[in-house]
């Protein structure tokens, strides 16, 4: 009988291959791990890189305040004395006054008046681009020569404006800023209601909140009265019927700011400008591009009604809008409130700064086709419906009474002057009349 055959070599070889596959698979398992655990500690470094970038540390609010200031409004000691000195008045009883849109064409003209008679001014501006930011640089530049410091920042931003009433007790605020423009509002609605909306209950919700709280003195405009057709326009005129969305925006302010005048003691006047122009202005007007195409050789569009009436605009000289300004500022009582609440009736005023004595914009081009000294190429098109009106025409009346209001510039007085200036910015040499003659 065969004897079974010898399979002990076989199992002893099944086993040490079976061995074999634990330890390279126990090897495998290990190498995976180390590999997981290295991925999973190179995210994390990562992430925890991410988030230290990304969100500051939670300490305390003042400290997380300060460190944002710091960093980006150039903060610290130096810049806190800027702050300071800037503001600080230089004559009795002078004004403490934030300026917003200190850069702007109004706001850099009533900053220097303010500073030039002993005022403390602080200017607040973003310096956004909807016209050529180096305009506004160099309103800065101007400024900057008497003293007048522009903290870089905007309406909306709610933890600089709390940093710089901690700084500063203002007496007065004169708002400007705004996103200013009417046909822009067909291309970028929203921009409006972020500057003249949002950014005007953002700049309330500070003063009301503040101790002492400041008066304000703040720009609505003559584009509320809208579709109006009674002239010349009156305080007391209807203003529901805007013709544009910058209208809008201007008139929900008025209604804003009776609102914190009647819940929080604020005292509110409200200002509306007649087509302001003059040295220094913006080049989104009309005068001002007319200036540079007519100089340029280009040609122009005037434009007149639907039913073929001429264009009329009650053009106000720089100058007086800026002692409406003022005189606004002057008369502008105490805010009644205190720690956000109203302890008493609070000063509630609106008025209309304009010139009184509308010219058609045909007149305006033939007054700088004589300061220039050329012969304007008009292409004369129907007005679109884009919310320019046909006509302004402003009562100064209750401004006159108030705080002795009165314009003295009249259109070819003032564009002399605006021409005078634009010349000598840009370096141009035209055959531009000088500015004395006819003035003899």
């Amino acid at each position: 009988m065969a004897s079974p055959p010898d399979t002990s070599k076989t199992t002893k070889l099944e086993r040490y291959n079976s061995y074999i596959r634990k330890v390279n698979s126990t090897k495998l398992i290990a190498a995976s791990s180390k590999l997981l655990f290295r991925v999973t500690l190179l995210v994390a470094l990562l992430l925890i890189f991410f988030f230290t970038i990304n969100y500051p540390p939670l300490t305390s609010e003042k400290t997380f305040n300060n460190n944002i200031h710091t960093t980006i409004y150039g903060g610290g000691a130096s810049w806190e004395k800027q702050v300071r000195h800037s503001s600080t008045p230089h004559r009795p009883n002078g004004l403490s006054v934030l300026v917003t849109g200190a850069a702007g064409f109004v706001g850099s003209h009533c900053s220097l008046a303010l500073k030039k008679r002993g005022d403390g001014v602080l200017g607040l501006d973003n310096f956004n681009s909807y016209y050529d930011p180096s305009l506004k640089r160099a309103r800065q530049d101007q400024l900057t020569k008497h003293q007048i410091f522009i903290v870089e920042g905007d309406i909306n931003d709610t933890e600089l404006l709390r940093k710089l009433f901690d700084i500063v007790p203002f007496t007065h605020i004169l708002h400007l800023a705004a996103q200013a423009g009417v046909r822009y509002a067909m291309q970028n609605p929203l921009s409006y209601v972020n500057s003249n909306v949002a950014g005007f209950v953002n700049l309330l919700e500070i003063a009301k909140a503040a101790d002492p709280q400041p008066a304000i003195v703040w720009a609505s405009s003559s584009s509320v009265y809208g579709l109006n057709t009674k002239v010349p326009f009156s305080e007391d005129h209807r203003t529901d019927q805007p013709a544009s969305l910058y209208a809008a925006t201007k008139k929900a302010g008025e209604a804003i700011a009776h609102t914190y005048n009647h819940i929080y003691g604020l005292s509110l006047t409200g200002l509306r400008f007649f087509t302001v122009y003059g040295p220094w202005g913006r080049p989104d007007m009309a005068y001002f591009f007319f200036t540079k195409d007519m100089i340029q050789g280009k040609s122009i569009n005037v434009y007149v009604t639907q039913d073929d009436k001429e264009v009329a605009r009650d053009f106000t000289y720089i100058d007086d809008i800026v002692k409406g300004c003022v005189g606004a500022l002057d008369t502008a009582e105490k805010s009644t409130g205190s720690g956000g609440k109203k302890r008493g009736p609070a000063q509630l005023r609106v008025y209309n700064l304009g010139n009184t004595s509308p010219v058609s914009v045909k007149k305006l081009v033939a007054i700088l086709e004589n300061l220039l000294n050329v012969k304007a190429k008009k292409n004369v098109i129907k007005m679109p419906r884009n919310g320019d009106v046909p006509f302004t025409h402003a009562n100064v009346s209750l401004a006159l009474r108030d705080f002795g209001y009165k314009p003295t510039t009249d259109l070819s007085s003032g564009l002399r002057k605006f021409v005078k200036w634009y010349v000598s910015y840009y370096g141009i040499q035209p055959r531009v009349k000088k500015a004395n003659e006819g003035e003899k």
